[in-house]
């Protein structure tokens, strides 16, 4: 998808000033934003891009997670990988953005995130899917609940570009529709859905879980 969108924006003659994805586990966001870091590294970069990962303020572990040796599965069958995690033990609220719900990160966003070369940035899904529900009414287009947390961002970055009369180049990443999240809409629209924002006592538990187990780690 970042390689696409290099195409689509050289037909256009733009460079982002700003990608931003949302992330689970690292997968979507790479897609979009490596090319452009890869650019960046290469020294082929057009401009000086910011890149934001965007998660769930439920599962927060780029955030609020500790940067630790963890497994990637709660059954301890992969080997212990250096990310950024809520502990393996660590199970999320059921929010809508079920992509969105992973204790951990993949291991090279994780570095990028604590050398300070990818911003990170966590919304909840009420947050999210009010973004949501603009872009529904600017595009015609339904957006997934992971989506929309991106979206969330990109609006917000078009708004601090407005305050401070910025002309950037903001590139986010639709990466699924909703037509199979209705429920979550429904939910939104009837204001039902809780605001999730992870109590840090639960972070503190599944990580002190974690260093009682590996104290190495």
């Amino acid at each position: 998808t970042g390689q696409e969108s290099q195409k689509q924006l050289a037909t256009i003659e733009e460079y982002p000033d700003v990608v931003i994805g949302c992330v689970g586990g690292g997968s979507n966001f790479a897609g979009i934003a490596y090319p452009y870091y890869h650019d960046k590294v290469m020294g082929k970069a057009e401009k000086e891009t910011r890149f934001i990962a965007v998660e769930s303020s439920a599962c927060p572990s780029l955030s609020r997670g500790e940067f630790l040796y963890d497994h990637g599965d709660t059954g301890r069958m992969t080997p212990l990988i250096k990310m950024f995690t809520l502990g393996h033990e660590f199970i999320p609220d059921p929010i809508h953005a079920g992509g969105l719900r992973y204790h951990g990160m993949a291991p090279s966003l994780s570095l990028m995130v604590k050398e300070g070369l990818v911003e990170a940035r966590a919304y909840n899904q009420v947050e999210a899917l009010h973004a949501a529900a603009q872009f529904i009414q600017a595009e015609g287009i339904i957006p997934a609940p992971e989506t929309a947390h991106a979206l969330k961002c990109i609006i917000d970055e078009a708004l601090r570009c407005k305050q401070t009369g910025r002309e950037e180049t903001l590139l986010v990443l639709m990466s699924g529709h909703g037509f199979f999240d209705m429920a979550a809409y429904e939910g939104y629209l009837e204001e039902k859905l809780p605001p999730f924002e992870l109590p840090q006592g639960r972070i503190n538990k599944t990580i002190n879980s974690l260093k009682t187990l590996y104290p190495f780690v």
